[in-house]
């Protein structure tokens, strides 16, 4: 009975097959690595929204010229950590905690978890989603509108 209210499966040339499932369409993307990362794509019940479609089509090719805004995002992130832990605010925990100099190294430390692309107020947001081992607690998001970086918010959900 439930099935009536389900929608059909959407198959995209590249990205393959998305279901939806809790409010997004569910499919799974690779940026560069050899890892499928979960993937996200706002639409209606019957489809994914256009845009948001083709920004995730594009996203592999963007990743590239996105790296340095996200790179030098995280190493702000980071450095608060540093200096606590230095200051003997902060304990080492878990994994050893990393020495990061350069804004390059931070892919070392940092796991891409997941990838959203919604579109919000008219405009294109995509969403990707890290773990740290400086930040155990959260999964931080580099956040782009319409292609440009925004910013890294600090607490994220990956939908």
């Amino acid at each position: 009975m439930f099935d009536l209210f389900k929608s059909a499966p959407f198959s995209d040339p590249q990205l393959g097959e998305l279901l939806r499932s809790r409010g997004h369409w569910r499919g799974s993307i690779s940026l560069g690595s050899d890892e499928n990362m979960p993937l996200a794509i706002s639409g209606t019940r019957s489809e994914p929204d256009a845009p948001a479609l083709q920004a995730a089509r594009e996203l592999a090719a963007q990743f590239a010229g996105w790296r340095p805004s996200i790179e030098q995002a995280l190493l702000e992130h980071y450095g608060p950590y540093a200096e606590s832990l230095a200051r003997g605010e902060l304990s080492e925990t878990g994994a050893a905690f990393p020495k990061l100099a350069d804004a390059s190294e931070v892919w070392g430390a940092v796991s891409l978890v997941a990838v959203s692309v919604a579109v919000v107020e008219g405009k294109v947001r995509t969403e990707l989603a890290y773990t740290t081992l400086w930040d155990e607690e959260h999964t931080v998001g580099a956040c782009f509108e319409d292609g440009e970086f925004v910013e890294l918010c600090g607490s994220v959900v990956p939908v």
